[in-house]
């Protein structure tokens, strides 16, 4: 709709204003993917208004702040408040119901897996907030995951220059390696924790 459209614009000139709090009040914001949010600010790197240092760093710190205020719905909050108004923050019923089922079947260790993941990577501190996962073990894998995300899009960004809005098409090519990289992490988290409980099975018995 046009009225979007316009309140996009204004964002973008808000973002280009502000800099590097720009960018990171547009991340915490959470009405633009992170995605367009962090090419936009490499597209600020790359006409030199910002430095790519500065910008990966802001872009960082919006980023967990974005999900802890996500995290902190979901511990206080609960699932229908987040049914109810997640569509404003880009969150709809499916992602949480993905995030939810995740969450349950593999543990506090998708945090960091499912923040490469479309469906869920924002849903995902739903669930982390409903079980009062612990804040620093939530911040820590939030962070891990959101540091090489942001880098990746600032970076992209700052390549594409004037073409930064076709971030989409090039960013196809670096995520799958990034999720399959996350993906073997989680693997290996599995057989960790599965390897744990069976010892203390085995010293029980």
């Amino acid at each position: 709709m046009e009225w979007i459209s316009n309140v996009i614009g204004v964002l973008f000139e808000w973002i280009q204003q502000l800099g590097y709090f720009g960018i990171m009040l547009g991340l915490m914001i959470e009405v633009i993917p992170s995605e367009i949010v962090l090419a936009y600010g490499g597209y600020l790197v790359h006409l030199k208004t910002i430095n790519f240092v500065g910008a990966v760093f802001f872009g960082v710190v919006g980023g967990v702040v974005a999900q802890l205020f996500i995290y902190w719905i979901g511990r206080y909050g609960g699932r229908p408040i987040l049914e109810k108004f997640g569509k404003y923050i880009l969150i709809q019923k499916k992602h949480i119901d993905v995030s939810e089922a995740w969450f349950l079947k593999y543990g506090p260790g998708v945090i960091f897996t499912a923040r490469f993941i479309p469906v869920a990577r924002h849903a995902i501190s739903i669930p982390a907030g409903m079980a009062k996962m612990p804040v620093s073990k939530f911040l820590l894998l939030t962070t891990l995951a959101v540091i090489p995300w942001t880098v990746l899009f600032v970076y992209l960004g700052m390549l594409l220059g004037e073409n930064w809005k076709h971030i989409d098409e090039k960013a196809g090519a670096y995520i799958m390696p990034i999720l399959l990289v996350a993906l073997a992490l989680l693997v290996v988290y599995l057989l960790v924790k599965w390897f744990g409980t069976s010892r203390k099975k085995g010293e029980l018995e």
